[in-house]
């Protein structure tokens, strides 16, 4: 008896087994149907690239965020009425509410909003505020995964590197061509005004 049991058992274990697996590959089948070989061959896993990644549709142009920028060095940046960038300790001066907007993909630009002075940076690297916006006010924008950011110069690098907005340990901005993306000095947080 125990034989037939076995061997009655067996082929239905097995039988169902293959069905599951017969149902899977069809439903992988059908999920890929729609991409041609080489997606397929790139996109094993069959899951769309849009489905993994973030959304930054604030970059791509045209949105304006209103933020603190708090370094890691426990400055906020700040943009004084006489258009002097420095970093101040108090969260509640209205001077270092900044405005970024966003101008092309990954560039934005930052305007003091009680100021209104835009940050800029000079060829020597050196940080400081315009009335108007140019392209010295351009700034690449970098989200680590630390979840602080990186503005460097979209316009001036040195000796083939970025320069970097950063303040130091006295809240004293640091010239351009002295900044690493890696330093902590170059690493704001943007904070959402409460």
């Amino acid at each position: 008896m125990r034989k037939w049991i076995l061997t009655w058992i067996l082929p239905t274990l097995l039988y169902r087994s293959c069905f599951h697996l017969i149902c899977l590959v069809g439903t992988i089948a059908s999920a890929c149907n729609d991409m041609t070989p080489e997606q397929t061959a790139t996109n094993v896993n069959c899951s769309s690239p849009e489905r993994h990644t973030r959304s930054y549709d604030y970059m791509e142009g045209g949105d304006i965020r209103v933020r603190r920028l708090f370094c890691r060095t426990q400055w906020y940046l700040r943009i004084d009425k006489r258009g002097k960038v420095k970093g101040t300790q108090e969260m509640k001066n209205s001077y270092n509410i900044m405005e970024i907007r966003t101008v092309a993909v990954g560039i934005v630009a930052i305007k003091g909003l009680e100021s209104e002075y835009y940050l800029a940076m000079n060829k020597e690297g050196k940080l400081y505020a315009k009335k108007e916006c140019n392209e010295d006010c351009n700034f690449k924008e970098l989200i680590l995964e630390n979840h602080y950011n990186t503005y460097a110069s979209a316009k001036w690098t040195h000796s083939g590197g970025e320069m970097f907005v950063a303040l130091n340990q006295k809240g004293l901005p640091v010239k351009g061509k002295k900044t690493k993306r890696e330093q902590k000095t170059a690493h704001f947080l943007p904070m959402a005004i409460t």
